[in-house]
């Protein structure tokens, strides 16, 4: 297997965040909020603006995307928080060390932006996820939101934990997110 590599992506390359996206969300559907029908749509402005609001980091073994996360701030209220969100990793390399390095990058873009905190939500009932963020590093809290999904019957009640990375020397958990 060759090397994973790990880039940020810059505005002009709204096209290969909407080309891995769409992928991400036809592949795992149950995983994100949006639907590939809803995105699908989307006009190149709209890719844009996303890519100014959010990082967006790119996850490539030669010249294959194999994942993407994204770190934002615009819908966290608590300064200097920022969350990590849209995590996909392709099914074939899944276990393989690749959401590793994205979170690592993603760690180190938000130190670099100077956030003091990165809050993941994960769902209650993906064991696997709370133990891989666990191991990152990240806290759970006792903060709790409904699940919102699309396309999946029975997640009416599903609910997501909010979990949270210290990052650099701050080593509490902000008391609101």
């Amino acid at each position: 297997m060759s090397e994973i590599s790990v880039r940020l992506l810059e505005e002009e390359n709204w096209s290969e965040y909407r080309d891995v996206r769409l992928r991400a969300l036809k592949e795992s559907p149950e995983a994100f909020v949006a639907s590939a029908e809803e995105e699908e749509g989307y006009e190149e402005d709209r890719w844009r603006g996303r890519m100014r609001r959010s990082r967006r980091l790119l996850a490539e073994q030669g010249d294959t995307v194999v994942g993407v996360v994204s770190v934002g701030s615009h819908n966290v209220e608590t300064p200097g928080s920022g969350e990590l969100f849209g995590l996909w990793v392709d099914p074939a390399l899944r276990g393989s060390g690749v959401a590793r390095k994205l979170l690592e990058a993603a760690a180190a873009q938000a130190r670099q932006d100077e956030l003091k905190h990165l809050v993941y939500w994960v769902g209650t009932d993906n064991g696997r996820a709370v133990a891989f963020a666990s191991s990152f590093g990240f806290r759970p809290t006792d903060n709790r939101r409904p699940m919102e999904i699309h396309g999946v019957d029975d997640a009416e009640d599903a609910e997501e934990l909010a979990m949270v990375l210290p990052l650099g020397n701050s080593a509490g958990v902000p008391t609101s997110l």
